[in-house]
């Protein structure tokens, strides 16, 4: 009996050995930031900030045809690595250099796949990574995020995976979410000290991941399936009228993309973050000289109507028209000129231009000026028309606007990548409208100078500052984003009636200046039209002076969807940038110029609120002071108001 009760007590041994979770924790290099892993019939991790558990247990796996990767789980081996590179982006958004740290966690696990952590003093990241022989169907991705207690949850609710990026933020209880899903990024609110930014990097080759709650404190990821048929939807996109049963079909050796976590201690971290291009791949082009970076005249917004007694003309989408927008921008010193829908013949063709506008005349006249064009086009003409980039580096167009995607499933991202190495190679710049959110393709190859996935100025009267007041903590967070500001018709929401040609835009005139500087985007967009630029050019030489990169960006005031207030500095120059919501009637802050250099005078020149801006929208004050490091200045912002500035030598 007792040889019987040894035998049984070392099998039970034996079992319980064999099933024991594995544990494994990595460290942010501060020490703050803590991911507890924990391997057994599933991989789980939890993330701390300093003892305070901010994510339990979420579960992680890939879901492959014939496989789980992750579920159960072998561990075979596990390495802890500290990381210290310097990035130097090629289109600087917010820094030119940066020092990128981190402590990475690779674990290797039976059936030839790993997964790799990496904990930043700002953040947490992971991906998985296999070694797969010939091609894998990956059916799901499992990405669940568990939280300890109810959060509040900033969120963008599509109706569909068919999406423009563009619907209003809105605010939902982890408790209780469990209607639409959200596209990326989405940013939590702990209700402590914590706000938590989620996205992901260096995707390639899959879909983009959108994330849902399940009604229980939990959010899952979801995705669109891969599509197999499409069939016609009219001049400017494809229905999808088949779908695969996986997300994705790929290669079975590979990385997979990065989904990344920014956890913020104080609101203005999450303006000041670089997560995007940490995580993202090394640039593919060798010599990125010919990249520039710039703002440009657009005619769409303001329907290609200048007028006044210097036009002598009939205005509209015609060769003196375009010739007046690139005149306007010379003057300015502005790159480029977008020419809009309208420039070809038909949205389907884009070797015939319209002979009203002629192109050629218009690319020889711009050269001639020192501006660039850059030529807007549905994504499906560029899709059926593949070789329209070496015959657009022939006529001489500097870039593509390229429109109307509206799906982010594998067959798109891989689009997206296609064109962008196709435009790469032609030294063509690219900016996607009608887009998904940025996620390191820009940094892969950075003629992508910016994409749109944002509720913009083209929606009028439904641009409030209020959602706006979360796109330099969401959307602009993660990468460069085509907003097209520049308003010179301001209005207050009450009493804003508007249409194009005479588009408005709601918001004080000191707000719109704000935004060149608060919003980042490598081809930043003037919407209005010229005449109106020439009638205000105190403002119009503000705005056209201010950069599209930037060396430091030091964030002011912030607080999420209420305030955003930054300074940015290119070489000796500082721009302040702010931008209030409708919270306060009169909002007032006090800015410390401790970023200045010491011992030296500067002058600063700033654009505020006008005494009836919070009525008359257009109503502002210029004035030009002394300054110096440590002076504290005060401000005060109207609702929905702004407040810029330019700092330079005296």
């Amino acid at each position: 009996m007792k040889q019987a009760y040894l035998i049984v007590s070392i099998l039970i041994a034996f079992i319980t050995t064999t099933h024991a979770d594995e544990k494994l924790n990595l460290k942010s290099p501060d020490g703050a930031i803590q991911v507890s892993i924990n391997i057994g019939e599933f991989i789980t991790y939890s993330v701390s900030y300093r003892n305070d558990l901010l994510f339990s247990n979420n579960k992680l796996a890939l879901n492959l045809k014939n496989e789980n990767l992750g579920s159960p789980a072998k561990l075979l081996n596990s390495k802890i690595t500290a990381v210290s590179n310097t990035l130097k982006p090629h289109v600087p958004l917010k820094y030119s250099t940066v020092v990128s740290s981190f402590n990475k966690l690779l674990m290797s696990f039976k059936g030839n796949y790993a997964i790799e952590f990496r904990a930043f003093n700002n953040g947490v990241a992971y991906r998985f990574i296999t070694n797969k022989k010939g091609a894998i169907e990956v059916l799901n991705e499992q990405v669940d995020l568990n939280f300890p207690s109810s959060y509040d949850i900033h969120v963008q609710q599509p109706a569909s995976f068919k999406t423009a990026y563009e619907e209003n933020y809105s605010t939902v209880n982890s408790a209780n979410w469990n209607a639409k899903m959200s596209t990326l990024p989405i940013l939590i609110d702990t209700k402590k000290q914590y706000k938590i930014l989620v996205s992901e990097s260096d995707l390639s080759d899959y879909p983009c991941l959108f994330l849902k709650g399940n009604g229980n404190n939990k959010i899952q990821a979801a995705f669109p399936k891969s599509p197999l048929r499409f069939a016609p939807d009219g001049d400017r996109s494809l229905k999808i009228i088949e779908e695969a049963p996986y997300i994705a079909k790929t290669t079975g050796k590979r990385s997979f993309p990065w989904r990344y976590f920014v956890i913020s201690t104080e609101d203005k971290q999450l303006l000041e973050n670089t997560m995007t291009l940490q995580l993202a791949p090394e640039s593919q082009i060798k010599d990125p000289s010919w990249i520039k970076p710039g703002q440009a005249s657009w005619e769409w917004w303001n329907d290609a109507s200048p007028y006044g007694p210097d036009v002598n003309f009939e205005s509209g989408y015609n060769l003196e028209t375009y010739k007046y927008y690139i005149d306007f921008a010379a003057k300015f010193g502005i790159k480029y000129i977008i020419m809009d829908e309208g420039w070809a013949n038909s949205t389907t063709d884009p070797y015939t231009p319209n002979p009203k506008v002629d192109v050629h005349e218009l690319i020889r006249y711009g050269k001639e000026k020192n501006v660039g064009v850059v030529l807007w086009l549905t994504w499906l003409t560029v899709h059926e028309n593949m070789d329209l980039f070496k015959t657009f580096k022939q006529w001489g167009v500097k870039g593509l606007k390229i429109d109307f995607m509206d799906r982010s499933d594998q067959w798109m991202v891989n689009y997206y990548e296609r064109i962008a190495n196709e435009a790469a190679k032609n030294e063509l710049l690219v900016d996607f409208h009608g887009a998904f959110k940025p996620a390191g393709l820009e940094y892969k190859y950075p003629n992508v100078i910016s994409y749109e996935g944002v509720r913009g100025m083209e929606q009028m009267g439904g641009t409030l500052p209020k959602n706006s007041l979360f796109l330099p903590f969401m959307r602009n967070a993660v990468g460069p984003m085509d907003y097209t500001p520049g308003a010179m018709i301001s209005m207050q929401p009450e009493s804003y009636r508007a249409e194009r040609p005479n588009a408005a835009s709601i918001g004080t005139r000191a707000y719109q200046m704000a935004l060149f500087v608060v919003f980042e985007s490598g081809l930043q967009m003037l919407a209005d039209n010229p005449t109106l630029y020439y009638r205000n050019p105190d403002c119009t030489e503000f705005i056209t002076s201010v950069p599209t990169t930037w060396d430091e960006t030091i964030a002011l005031e912030a607080k999420v969807g209420e305030l955003a207030v930054v300074a940015k500095r290119k070489d000796k120059k500082w721009f302040i940038g702010g931008i209030n919501n409708d919270a306060e009637k009169i909002r007032k802050i006090s800015l410390n110029l401790d970023f200045l250099e010491a011992g030296r005078t500067y002058k600063m020149t700033y654009f505020e609120d006008g005494i009836n801006a919070a009525r008359q929208a257009m109503d502002y004050r210029k004035k030009t002071i002394a300054v110096k490091k440590g002076d504290k200045i005060d401000v005060q912002m109207v609702r929905n108001g702004g407040y810029a500035a330019v700092i330079s030598l005296e």
